[in-house]
């Protein structure tokens, strides 16, 4: 899949989830540099990726997650980048960011590569957002063709319902 940043166009690596599948398993890095996989995720679990979550766009996605967070039950939400763990931990307590979890593909990259988000490129992460249920089926999976932009919260909310 082609996407773009800022008009110019760059190549995603590895392979697209499609609503249905299975989810992808995967190993990131927590904040506390400790192993964060798919099977230590329960319930309905958004998984958002950013390019880096210190930039204007991921923070107002992060932000309007962090507050949409606090009024669903039984939801876990995870922003995934590629930004250093000790970088998220920072950001977050700067901001305030308190029901996002933050974890990390720095090491590895397979949440990128498995997900099919990895911008060869830049070897960031584009911009994505997928819904997983308590069976690890994809329920929910935008692929932003343009990175700068904002994904569909409403539509996000609603898959979550």
């Amino acid at each position: 899949m082609k996407v773009t940043f800022q008009g110019a166009p760059l190549t995603l690596e590895g392979t697209q989830v499609k609503v249905g599948d299975t989810a992808p398993k995967f190993t990131v890095v927590g904040n506390d540099l400790n192993p964060v996989k798919l099977s230590d995720t329960k319930g309905k679990r958004v998984f958002l990726t950013v390019p880096s979550i210190d930039t204007p766009v991921c923070d107002m996605e992060v932000r309007r997650f962090n507050t949409e967070a606090s009024k669903l039950d039984n939801v876990e939400i995870y922003t995934v980048s590629m930004d250093l763990p000790f970088a998220q931990a920072r950001w977050c307590g700067a901001s305030g960011i308190d029901k996002v979890n933050t974890v990390s593909d720095y090491k590895d990259r397979e949440f990128g590569k498995n997900y099919g988000v990895y911008i060869n490129e830049l070897g960031l992460l584009s911009r994505a957002v997928f819904v997983i249920d308590e069976d690890n089926k994809v329920v929910y999976v935008e692929y932003l063709e343009e990175i700068t932009n904002e994904p569909n919260y409403e539509k996000v909310l609603q898959a979550l319902k």
